[in-house]
């Protein structure tokens, strides 16, 4: 099994920051690239940013120049650095992984499940 978990989510003022995190768990042999999605209500979900393995970056238009991924791959787990939110960024945000981990079989790779999110707010 492999699970991903997100944290760090909650209330924050337009134009401050904030710092999501999230872990991958299992019996993970390596993680390819990782992503941070959202969700606002009653839209569908939407990429905001994507990381390889080797540190590459990319953004949707909304959020570049104000949100920063990282990732540190001896602890399988990726960031979103938030700054100058804004409330159109008030969403529940996921993150996403493709992972390579050991099963009965042998090794297998596949995108892991969805966590649960962590909401983020922003007030105006």
């Amino acid at each position: 099994q492999v699970q991903l978990v997100e944290s760090g989510g909650g209330l924050v003022q337009a134009g401050g920051s904030l710092r999501l995190s999230c872990a991958a768990s299992g019996r993970i042999s390596s993680i390819n690239d990782m992503g941070w999605y959202r969700q606002a209500p009653g839209k569908q979900r939407e990429l905001v940013a994507t990381i390889t393995s080797g540190g590459s970056t990319k953004y949707s238009d909304s959020v570049r120049s104000r949100f920063t991924i990282s990732r540190d791959n001896a602890q399988k787990t990726v960031f979103l650095q938030m700054n100058s939110p804004k409330p159109e960024d008030t969403a529940v945000y996921y993150c996403n992984a493709d992972v390579r981990y050991l099963t009965s079989g042998g090794f297998a790779r596949i995108a892991a499940p969805w966590g649960q999110g962590t909401q983020v707010t922003v007030s105006s």
